[in-house]
């Protein structure tokens, strides 16, 4: 089969397709002939070596952290999928014709593979830094970086449970955060003033999506530093908020969750660009610079 591989640190052009055996699953896994992948900030950071020190990779390594797909075979213990189910879920080394899924839950009818493909991680990562903060119904949550695939779910989300969302953006992403329900504002000089003026009953909970250094802030517009959680700024303990980065103990919930929500039409995720398997160096490299809208996938047509 073919799969996106590389063999040393480096920019996007370090990503090569190879042919490669095709994997087996284990015990509670199983193999999706892929359709769909979606592309996340954490791919780039692991390949260009940026988290080498505690996230080391055994050359030539994978691709991809979540898939949508066929089942194609079953690992021992597996029950309530069959082969021919369409799913989508979490693994590794997924940018491939054919990848290993060790949390799925079926795909509803109305979810197109595209679609399906990049809504995995951004899930998981959405629910478990709401649950992390506690978030509530009539509470009010500000989150930074709030355009992108994981902030559109947290927003989502959110909403779904009775929160208002307050949401940092470029300007001109500001009718996308409307759309989805958020209350958009910009981020950087004068952040504070701007969400007092937004926030008549104060700010309760804050997620940091971006990573820009905003952690001290975002502290003091909540005023509890517990209730202050971040996905990519690890300097967040020192400040007393938390740092969020290992995946939930059951994924699945998140997964079914969002499965439901987009089958009632509850929910969306707005694809940036689909690209084609052969250019996934252009997915990446578009990517690593930032300012993404939702998601962008590649689509695996051959599989």
């Amino acid at each position: 089969m073919k799969a996106v591989k590389y063999s040393e640190y480096g920019g996007a052009d370090v990503l090569e397709s190879v042919e490669v055996p095709k994997p087996h699953p284990g015990p509670g896994q199983v193999r999706i002939a892929v359709r769909a992948v979606g592309v996340n900030p954490i791919d780039t950071k692991q390949f260009s070596g940026q988290f080498r020190d505690f996230m080391p990779v055994d050359f030539p390594a994978g691709v991809g952290k979540e898939a949508a797909g066929i089942i194609d075979e079953v690992g021992k213990g597996v029950s309530g999928v069959s082969i021919g189910d369409a799913v989508f879920g979490l693994g590794a080394d997924t940018l491939a014709e054919y990848a290993i899924l060790d949390s799925w839950t079926p795909m509803s009818d109305n979810m197109p593979f595209e679609v399906a493909g990049g809504l995995a991680v951004a899930a998981e990562t959405a629910l478990r830094s709401l649950e992390g903060v506690g978030v509530k119904n009539l509470e009010t949550l500000l989150v930074s970086g709030a355009a992108g695939g994981v902030g559109s779910l947290v927003i989502q989300l959110a909403l779904h449970r009775g929160v208002t969302v307050i949401g940092t953006a470029t300007e001109p992403k500001h009718d996308y955060l409307r759309d989805l329900g958020a209350i958009p504002t910009t981020y950087g000089e004068g952040l504070t003033e701007r969400v007092k003026a937004l926030a008549n009953n104060g700010v309760d909970a804050a997620l940091d999506l971006a990573g820009a250094g905003d952690i001290p802030e975002f502290i003091e517009i909540v005023g509890k530093p517990s209730r202050v959680l971040s996905i990519s700024d690890f300097s967040a303990p020192e400040f007393g908020a938390q740092i969020s980065t290992q995946p939930m103990d059951n994924p699945e919930r998140a997964l079914a969750e969002a499965a439901r929500l987009y089958s009632d039409g509850e929910l969306k995720l707005h694809l940036q660009e689909v690209f084609p398997f052969d250019k996934a160096r252009d997915a990446f490299t578009l990517s690593s610079k930032g300012h993404v809208t939702g998601k962008l996938v590649i689509s695996i047509k051959s599989a």
